[in-house]
């Protein structure tokens, strides 16, 4: 890591000691995507920070970063306060490198709470929330079988809460298998009421209360 980025952290971290709730998109901007599906997530993207923008102390505790997954996997926003956090407009293509995603999530969520420690900063339980609508393509399939491991694993150890959300055409089975909580199934592409969900919940997590449930019982 750059001495200039510790040198940053230090000023950011000393201006604003709050302990930090990282939060990390990871969304699947492969081409099954591109039209509506692609637009809506956009729309959704720009209400989760229009909605969680309005909560002082969230805007203080939540940090934000995004994984795409489709032509690559891309950092495409590292960990950033929700005030600095620009929504991005993403395009669709390519095809599903979903375990090498993960793993990159994983990845950089570990390097988070490194700094974090670094600079005797408190955090909350990590979440990491996959959206997708198709199935791992694209990569070796040991990269799908690490995901898997991992996530049990740090969910086990409580290192991290990883979400999966399934749009039509998510392939189920695949992701009961990755994450240990049951898939969320979005009804039609109603982005902005699962963002807006996402949004209250990290803003309960700042203010140190249980997260909300995700309303109609697991479907969205």
């Amino acid at each position: 890591m750059p001495d200039s980025y510790r040198v940053g952290d230090a000023i950011e971290f000393a201006e604003n000691p709050e302990p930090r709730c990282p939060c990390i998109l990871l969304l699947d901007v492969s081409k099954s995507m591109r039209g509506e599906p692609i637009e809506a997530l956009n729309r959704g993207l720009a209400a989760f920070h229009d909605d969680l923008v309005r909560d002082p102390l969230a805007a203080r505790r939540v940090e934000i970063a995004i994984i795409t997954f489709g032509q690559e996997v891309k950092v495409i926003q590292n960990f950033t306060a929700v005030d600095d956090f620009t929504p991005p407009t993403l395009k669709a293509a390519g095809l599903t490198p979903m375990g090498s995603a993960i793993l990159k999530a994983l990845d950089l969520l570990e390097m988070r709470k490194s700094v974090y420690k670094a600079n005797g900063i408190a955090y909350y339980r990590p979440w990491v929330f996959m959206i997708t609508d198709g199935k791992p393509k694209g990569e070796p399939e040991n990269s799908v079988r690490e995901a898997v491991r991992r996530v049990h694993e740090d969910e086990e150890q409580k290192r991290v809460a990883f979400f999966a959300v399934a749009v039509k055409g998510a392939h189920m089975e695949t992701l009961r298998q990755i994450a240990v909580r049951p898939p969320v199934e979005l009804e039609g592409l109603n982005f902005v009421e699962l963002f807006v969900w996402l949004s209250r919940s990290t803003q309960q997590i700042a203010h140190s209360q249980v997260p909300l449930p995700p309303p109609g019982g697991g479907v969205m």
